[in-house]
């Protein structure tokens, strides 16, 4: 989301360096630089006013003034005055024994809310919890089903009463099917409008006082922009929201809804949407969210993804397999957790050092399918032996994955490389292991890893009858 903003950044520190010692010239000079891409950024007037008041007091003292590093000063500076901004967050969810816990969803129409519950949902299941969805949205045509199907694909039931319109009767009936169920979670999705109106407020409001609730979330389409805060500063004026879940955060837009948030209305970002997939939900962390506008990287979340994706077990075999040397089956294999843990440019972006190469990368989220095409396209002998590969089987294995024979032979010296590294690395103590993964990271920022060129998937012939006769002859 914060591309943009993190260029400026960038731009804003990278001109202080080389210079021998800051001074209040200079970071004047500077903060109105930052007060421009905070601006353009669709930061709250108020809230950048103050941000950069704060920061400017900050950054003139004798302290500053002495250092011999002003650009990393700075750094530092802001990032502890955009961890405030934001922060502080508890993200965790208040879960109450016995149960159920009811969680609130409400929110505009198109905010995504009925997506979020789904996400919240599974996000409550890989916590251990046993959830149930409420279809409430009853306004809208076909959001019943819409949750029906969504809760089918996450192993979720969903309690709705299509006969009924009244949205309080249905919460207040799915939280005793909950009870008498033995689930511990209940998630309401209540009803939105194309715009805030009287009616709405008073049906979830009147759905807050009957049903009483743990936490009251609002679902805020990032895309939006400050009207996400207006209209999260008015529902707040009807209901005790206990914090913010912004939608889409993973788009192109410039991100000032993030920053604004918590100053305007008083309440926390509790959570961000992250993509289109059911498990693209990320608890929110202020200091987390700061260190990637700064270009700064997120190691924890990109660590917290991979232990999602393995078990313990599965990590030591793992580590015993990079001992004697991976094969192409276990490198397909992480390669499907990899792309469970979300797009590649977003992971390559929680990379320290890797933020501001990110437009000279040219990254293609599509190419791990088309590594994953290629292998699938070898048979079992192949992968465990790649070196059986000659120009026959290239030529043979391009066909069957609509590449070019150099792709495959590309593909194939990239593993051979890689599988080297990661035998060498088996033995590394955790400092050397990150040096090494970061200087692997440069290479591939250079351009130095082979890339697929990958052409259009080849038309497949239909077979004619004599086709057929001459295969069932060969079986």
């Amino acid at each position: 989301m914060f591309e943009t903003l993190t260029d400026k950044f960038n731009d804003v520190f990278r001109s202080m360096r080389g210079r021998g010692r800051i001074s209040e010239e200079n970071v004047r000079e500077v903060m109105r630089d930052v007060r421009t891409a905070l601006l353009e950024a669709d930061v709250n007037v108020a809230v950048v006013r103050k941000f950069c008041e704060d920061v400017l007091a900050k950054a003139i003292g004798a302290e500053v003034i002495k250092t011999l590093h002003p650009d990393q000063v700075m750094v530092r500076i802001v990032y502890d005055e955009l961890v405030r901004l934001m922060g502080p967050v508890d993200p965790r969810i208040p879960f109450v024994s016995p149960g159920p816990t009811v969680l609130m969803l409400a929110g505009l129409q198109g905010s995504g809310k009925t997506t979020t519950c789904a996400k919240l949902a599974s996000f409550c299941l890989k916590r251990g919890k046993r959830p149930l969805m409420v279809a409430a949205d009853l306004k809208r045509p076909a959001a019943i089903d819409q949750l029906e199907i969504l809760g089918s694909q996450i192993g979720v039931p969903v309690y709705a009463e299509r006969d009924h319109q009244v949205a309080v009767k249905v919460c207040r009936n799915g939280i005793s099917e909950a009870r008498k169920t033995d689930r511990d979670v209940v998630l309401l999705d209540t009803a939105g409008r194309l715009a805030i109106d009287q009616e709405m407020m008073n049906e979830v409001a009147q759905v807050a006082q009957v049903t009483a609730p743990q936490q009251i979330y609002l679902v805020l389409d990032a895309m939006t922009g400050q009207d996400a805060v207006n209209t999260a500063r008015i529902f707040n004026e009807r209901l005790e929201l206990d914090g913010l879940i912004l939608t889409k955060f993973d788009s192109d837009t410039r991100g000032g809804a993030a920053l604004s948030a918590k100053t305007v209305t008083g309440k926390p970002i509790k959570f961000i949407g992250v993509g289109e997939k059911i498990e693209a939900l990320e608890p929110f962390h202020a200091e987390r969210m700061a260190g990637r506008i700064l270009g700064m990287g997120d190691v924890l979340t990109l660590v917290e993804k991979a232990q999602e994706q393995y078990q313990v077990e599965e990590a030591e075999r793992l580590q015993k397999k990079m001992k004697t040397g991976l094969s192409l089956e276990d490198f397909l294999g992480q390669l499907k957790k990899l792309q469970n843990m979300g797009p590649l440019q977003s992971i390559m972006k929680m990379i320290p050092g890797l933020s501001s190469q990110m437009p000279d990368m040219q990254i293609d989220g599509d190419e791990l399918t088309h590594m994953e095409a290629i292998i699938q396209s070898m048979t079992p002998r192949e992968r465990r032996n790649p070196d059986l590969i000659d120009a026959s089987r290239r030529r043979r294995i391009a066909r069957g994955s609509g590449t070019d024979p150099a792709d495959v032979s590309g593909l194939v010296k990239q593993f051979a490389m890689m599988r080297e590294v990661m035998k060498g690395m088996v033995d590394m103590s955790m400092s050397d292991r990150l040096k090494m993964s970061t200087k692997l990271a440069q290479m591939s920022a250079a351009g130095t890893l082979p890339n697929l060129r990958l052409k259009a998937r080849p038309k497949v012939r239909k077979l004619t009858q004599k086709d057929k006769r001459k295969r069932r002859k060969r079986r």
